[in-house]
């Protein structure tokens, strides 16, 4: 059996290494089980599309996607939404509405991980 290898994008890798190392600093559960999620192989990430987080989310709410985003459906709620990789048109339509981010923003501006939903 082959020895598991985990990501061979560098910046994923950097992204993980950084995720485990804030959840030491600040005590957060939240990082390390993104990283848990990012570490899993392409095909098992998650992947979300717009209309799947429009059932699920509240107005002016953060949700983090450990996947990606992709855009089928329409977003009716202002919403805030970090994720690993976007489609383009999925954040296009973020952007009209809400607002897409990189879960790197998402980390210094919240480095504690207070009212993060994570989804997917």
């Amino acid at each position: 059996m082959a020895k598991r290898t985990g990501p061979t994008n560098i910046q994923l890798q950097k992204l993980i290494v950084e995720l485990k190392e804030l959840a030491r600093k600040q005590n957060a559960l939240i990082w390390k089980l993104v990283a848990m999620e990012l570490s899993k192989p392409t095909r098992k990430r998650r992947e979300v599309n717009i209309s799947n987080i429009d059932m699920a989310a509240e107005d002016n709410e953060t949700l983090l996607v450990p996947g990606k985003v992709l855009s089928a459906g329409e977003l009716t709620k202002k919403v805030t939404v970090a994720a690993w990789n976007f489609s383009a048109a999925a954040k296009a339509k973020i952007n009209k509405k809400g607002k897409a981010v990189s879960i790197q923003e998402l980390m210094k501006s919240n480095p504690k991980g207070s009212k993060v939903r994570v989804i997917g």
